[in-house]
Formats: C-alpha cells, sequence, structure tokens
C-alpha cells in the first residue's frame, strides 16, 4: 500500500521525467493576489504567468500545493465531516503548461500516470468534457480508447474552471473513478452526482481565457494547461478505501481524538472526530503560514476553531446541543 508520501513523490517525480519543473509550494495566504481569501489551487502561484504578465525560466511546471477552501468561490466548509471526499485544508497536486503543450499532452500525461505508473483499472475511469469541447472529447478517445458511454458531455459551469470571479479560466476535463455499486451515487450530470460513488480525483483545465469582469473575457496571450489532483482522493483510491478519512493521513489522527474522547471513532459522533481531525490540519497550517485567529473581524482560523470547539463539546459533554455547520462572513487577517 502506498502512503502519502510516496504518491506525492511519485507524482512529482514522473513529471519532473517530463521536463517539469518541481515548483515548492506557495504560502496559503496569497503574495500578490488581494482578490483571494487564501491559496484554493495550485495554480495561483502562476495566476501572472497565465496572464503574460510574469515569465519564468521555465515553460512547464509540477507542483504540491497547500490550500484551503473555506470561503468565497470554492467553499467546502459545511460539506467537512458528512461526506468522503470534502476537507478545508488539502494538498493539490498539480502539472502546468505556460504556453508549451495543450490538450492532447495533458491528457497521454494524465492517462499514462494512472494507468500504469499507479496502475488504475480502466474500466473504473470516466472522464466528463464540457458540452462546447468536442475536441477534448475526440482525444479521450483517441489517447486513451475510451468509449463514448464513459465520455461525459457537461453543459454547466461544473467543466468550465475559474479560480475566483476574474482571473484565467477555461474549459476543464475531469477524470472520476467509481468506488463501485455499493457506495451510494451516480455519475457526473446526474441526480445522484453528489453521492460519494463516483470521485473526481482530477481536473485538467485548459486555460485559454482571463475573466476581466463579469462582463468581459479575453483570449490568454498562450493556451496553457493548469490540472489538480487532490492527494487524499487520491491516496483514498491507492489505499483501497473509498473515504479520505480513512487513509494514513488521517487515520491515527481519529483514532487519537476518539481514544482522548473515549468514544467510538465510527460511531454516532463520527462525524465530529472528522470536522476536528480537518480543522486541526487547516488550522495547523494556517497558523504555520502566519494566519492567527482574531476577535477584530470573521475569520476562517477562527470559524474553524469555532467549528472545532464545537465538535469537542459533543464529544466531552454528550449531553449538549448537536453542532451543525452554518454559513458565515469570511474574512482573513494579513500578515
Amino acid at each position: 500500500m502506498a502512503t502519502t508520501k510516496e504518491i506525492r513523490s511519485a507524482f512529482l517525480n514522473y513529471f519532473s521525467g517530463h521536463s517539469h519543473e518541481v515548483v515548492a509550494s506557495s504560502p496559503l495566504v496569497p503574495r500578490n493576489d488581494p482578490t483571494l481569501m487564501f491559496t484554493n489551487a495550485g495554480m495561483v502561484q502562476f495566476k501572472n504567468v497565465f496572464t503574460g504578465n510574469e515569465t519564468r525560466p521555465y515553460s512547464r511546471a509540477a507542483s504540491s500545493q497547500k490550500c484551503v477552501r473555506a470561503g468565497g468561490k470554492h467553499n467546502d466548509l459545511d460539506n467537512v465531516g458528512y461526506t468522503a471526499r470534502h476537507h478545508t485544508f488539502f494538498e493539490m497536486l498539480g502539472n502546468f503548461s505556460f504556453g508549451d503543450y495543450f490538450k492532447e499532452e495533458a491528457i497521454a500525461f494524465a492517462w499514462e500516470l494512472i494507468t500504469k505508473d499507479f496502475a488504475l483499472p480502466k474500466d473504473k475511469l470516466l472522464v466528463t468534457v464540457h458540452a462546447s469541447d468536442e475536441e477534448a472529447a475526440g482525444l479521450w478517445a483517441k489517447v486513451a480508447g475510451l468509449p463514448d458511454s464513459k465520455i461525459l458531455r457537461i453543459p454547466t459551469s461544473d467543466n468550465f474552471w475559474a479560480m475566483g470571479d476574474t482571473g484565467p479560466c477555461g474549459p476543464c476535463t475531469e477524470i472520476f473513478f467509481d468506488h463501485g455499486e455499493d457506495i451510494p451515487g451516480g455519475p457526473p450530470g446526474s441526480a445522484d452526482e453528489d453521492g460519494d460513488r463516483f470521485i473526481e480525483i482530477w481536473n485538467l483545465v485548459f486555460m485559454q481565457y482571463e475573466q476581466i469582469s463579469v462582463d468581459e473575457r479575453i483570449d490568454l496571450p498562450k493556451p496553457s494547461v493548469d490540472t489538480g489532483m487532490g492527494l487524499e482522493r487520491l491516496a483514498a483510491v491507492l489505499q483501497g478505501e473509498h473515504d479520505n478519512y480513512d487513509i494514513d493521513l488521517f487515520r491515527e489522527l481519529i483514532a487519537a481524538i476518539a481514544n482522548a474522547a473515549n468514544t467510538d471513532p465510527k460511531g454516532p459522533h463520527k462525524a465530529s472526530h472528522r470536522v476536528i481531525a480537518d480543522h486541526l490540519r487547516a488550522s495547523g497550517f494556517l497558523i504555520a503560514d502566519g494566519v492567527l485567529p482574531s476577535n477584530e473581524a470573521p475569520c476562517v482560523t477562527r470559524t474553524s476553531w469555532d467549528a472545532l470547539i464545537r465538535c469537542c463539546t459533543v464529544l466531552y459533554r454528550p449531553s449538549s446541543r448537536k453542532w451543525a455547520p452554518t454559513t458565515r462572513s469570511l474574512s482573513a487577517p494579513r500578515h
């Protein structure tokens, strides 16, 4: 069984072997982007490269990026602990092309890595493309040999990715893993798509545009590629689990929480254990990057601590009112 550390290394080594510069994760608070509260994707540190405002001494890159999604456009806070796949803090594995390769090479790299290096069974994989992107659909048939029944065309924004209200964007194609009929849920685009049976493991974004405002979108100087694959989701697949909270990154942490509370980690307070584990990770990495809890304004770190404390109360004082997540106004202190 591959550990998350081994999976991370295998991903970066694969792309290093294909002439990609391995770039360190940027901080969780973006250095030069006031439009974002926190780094929410691997492409954030490359935003100015995509738009042509910055150049670097390489045209291919790969990274394992620390991310937080707890507010704004990409907000997973209310789902944490209640699904098999959502986190406030996670690592995003990604490969990037800045005007170098485009759709065909991106699809070929992804398919080779997951089916050969990671040896995922091909019959468990299916993909989505934006309904307008017949080029990508054709490439999946050509490169991967997928039948049309495994190439789902999605007309909604689910297959058009943007980091925020403004910035680089474009149509995307997503790779899904089928965890099997015993897990509730339907394929993407179906009425039951929010279940945990079909899990998106890798999103390949074809960066073609820059969103200037609600009404203005322009072409990028060079068509580029931005991909993102959740390390925790991939680890679940490779470790034979369907639930991210059962992988090696969480297993001992949740066991320690349950032991301290003298409760069953799989019992009636299962969600509380998972919320605490997730928010401990998020709070720890945020504080390490200089974001501290504050009473001056509602902030994500404080919100995470509030949720953490309420779940601890459920565990240590069973007679207390059960915590339920709420949506709150969020902002991040800058340090």
